[in-house]
């Protein structure tokens, strides 16, 4: 009876202690699966990466573009704004898609997609990009980045500046240049991108460059589109001196601008709206830079496009990206009111697309 017991308490312990044993491997891997590294998860969870990465060389480029809607952060820093990086640029596209549906702006914020928009658009097939170029907002920098792709030139150092705008030289194709099947297929399936800045600011810039400090390879814009402007638009005609800026605002801010525009041909670029260059609501762009974050999105977008293990934007000088406030106010402070109002009405679709506020000038 005695020998009967022993061995019943022997079962009992050699139970007991598979049950522990049995326990802790299931705890084991509960805890293995708790802590279990983020870069493992399934697509649907890899917003977690924006709180876990440690370490930016750890994480995998991902070898398949993803576009607005399905973009996630791959983990390597910008700058050091890895969280809200790109949260800011989902935002940008969220209120683009936004202001696109507000029926009352859509007279400003649509257009058709027009030889003259599909002139604007850059292609680098070799790595499935679409550039639409907005001047007077760093585009050569970005055209040079894209004629290194493009296999041009082996390095941004070596392109001549006098080939950077010369498209017989530069091995920048057009997306215009295209059949009408490539170029949907394109749209449909490249990486697009393009970048904005602060309307106003963007204008000063162009009067600036094109009729106070033009380049001697582009007299016309002194010598024939100045003269035009002044004849129609200054009010005291006896005077002599050269384009000034509120001559120019006149002739932005007129609802019959258009016959001016015509006469000028292309070169109406540099100041016409972003709405009428990239169609941005009639093309789903991937990404939307601003120049004033511009040390942040360059690596962000060189990042998204999946291309910044082979080439690098070019080094952009402290403060050059800056907002002007100050400048802004003094330009326009020689301006009249009613031709500021007239000029914000044509570009109300720029600052409402892409979030910039109304000037305070304009609301005092």
């Amino acid at each position: 009876w005695l020998m009967s017991d022993n061995m019943h308490h022997q079962w009992l312990l050699l139970a007991a202690c598979f049950w522990v044993i049995f326990m802790f491997m299931v705890a084991s891997k509960f805890i293995t699966l708790t802590f279990k590294d983020p870069d493992g998860y399934g697509a649907k969870q890899e917003p977690l990466i924006l709180t876990a990465v440690t370490k930016v060389e750890e994480v995998p480029v991902p070898e398949e573009k993803h576009w607005p809607e399905e973009f996630q952060p791959t983990g390597k820093a910008f700058s050091g704004n890895l969280i809200r990086q790109p949260l800011v640029h989902m935002e940008r596209l969220e209120l683009l898609r936004n202001v696109c549906r507000d029926t009352a702006l859509r007279n400003l914020s649509h257009t058709a997609v027009s030889k003259f928009v599909l002139d604007r658009i850059f292609v680098c097939d070799k790595h499935k990009i679409l550039f639409c170029q907005t001047p007077k907002v760093g585009n050569t920098q970005w055209k040079k980045v894209l004629i290194v792709l493009n296999g041009a030139f082996s390095s941004i150092e070596e392109i001549p500046e006098n080939v950077v705008h010369d498209h017989e030289k530069n091995g920048l194709p057009r997306l215009s240049s295209f059949s009408d099947s490539e170029i949907k297929k394109r749209l449909n399936l490249y990486f697009k991108f393009f970048i904005v800045r602060d309307p106003f600011e963007r204008l000063i810039s162009a009067f600036k460059d094109k009729f106070v400090h033009n380049p001697r390879f582009e007299p016309w814009y002194r010598h024939e589109i100045a003269p035009g402007i002044i004849r129609k638009y200054r009010k005291n005609r006896t005077e002599t001196k050269g384009l000034q800026f509120e001559d120019f605002v006149r002739y932005l801010g007129d609802p019959n601008h258009r016959w001016l525009d015509v006469q000028f041909g292309d070169h109406i670029i540099h100041w016409v709206t972003y709405v009428e260059l990239c169609a941005p609501c009639e093309i789903t762009y991937s990404v939307i830079g601003h120049h004033e974050t511009l040390e942040d999105d360059a690596p962000y977008i060189l990042k998204a496009a999946g291309i910044d293990h082979l080439v690098s934007y070019p080094t952009i000088p402290p403060g050059i990206t800056v907002y002007n406030k100050t400048k802004v106010e003094r330009y326009f402070s020689g301006v009249s009111k009613r031709d500021i109002r007239r000029l914000y009405a044509r570009f109300e679709g720029d600052f409402k697309l892409f979030g910039y506020r109304e000037p305070d000038f304009l609301l005092n």
